[in-house]
């Protein structure tokens, strides 16, 4: 998250859009940046299970890290392009890549308001412009803009861990099961490695937006990514509402 902000602050700087994609070394709880989380999860059995906990600097409802990979894209704001363009410009990258998995993806497109961001976890049910299968909800995304530069979040399921969000939760929903969501595993029949997930992506960016696209020198963003670390390391911040 601290990175993430750190490549927010260089895209404002520099004009610079990064696409990275990641994992977590533990099961992480991610919370929304304005969800309601004080007095919603059991931290004790989060800590029995080994799940630890972070909130996002982007919006959204809970979701857990683990058997899954985690993109973002920061980028500085283009005048006259509207969230909702930069965020469908994303979802061409994130459907390619999920074309040349062999998922075949399409764009949700429910009924109603998006729901609101609750302790009811982000994959129980999709809202508009994110990536389903078979109806149920495969890549949950979220973006920001603050200062002419935006920080796109979202997670590509490989199997299904959101289940142990209602293990960890202390609000019940009206004592509604969550429905199981796509995951790759169930799309393609196996289980494919984060790295080929990842090659996928990198495959997409430079398909769609930049042939000639570079890794990022991970030393130019150290000392940046470290200043902004102490805020997602405190609890305060986490557990702020």
């Amino acid at each position: 998250m601290a990175r993430d902000v750190a490549l927010m602050r260089r895209a404002r700087e520099t004009g610079e859009t990064v696409f990275s994609a990641y994992g977590w070394t533990q099961p992480t709880l991610s919370l929304g940046r304005n969800q309601q989380a004080i007095g919603c999860y059991d931290l004790e059995r989060m800590r029995l299970l080994g799940i630890d906990a972070v909130r996002r600097p982007t919006g959204g409802r809970a979701l857990l890290h683990h058997r899954e990979v985690t993109y973002s894209v920061t980028a500085p704001i283009v005048p006259g392009v509207t969230l909702r363009e930069s965020y469908e410009r994303i979802n061409v990258i994130l459907l390619t890549a999920l074309r040349g998995l062999g998922v075949g993806a399409s764009v949700a497109e429910p009924e109603g308001p998006a729901p609101p961001p609750t302790n009811s976890p982000c994959f129980a049910t999709p809202s508009r412009g994110e990536l389903i299968t078979d109806g149920r909800k495969l890549v949950g995304s979220a973006q920001w803009r603050e200062a002419d530069a935006l920080l796109q979040h979202g997670s590509i399921l490989i199997e299904d861990d959101q289940s142990l969000i209602p293990l960890v939760s202390l609000v019940q929903n009206g004592g509604s099961t969550m429905p199981p969501p796509a995951t790759l595993t169930r799309a393609l029949g196996r289980t494919p490695p984060a790295e080929e997930i990842t090659q996928a992506l990198i495959d997409a960016v430079r398909e769609i937006e930049d042939a000639d696209a570079r890794p990022i020198d991970e030393a130019e963003v150290r000392e940046s990514t470290l200043a902004e670390l102490p805020r997602f390391e405190n609890e305060v911040w986490t557990w702020r509402r």
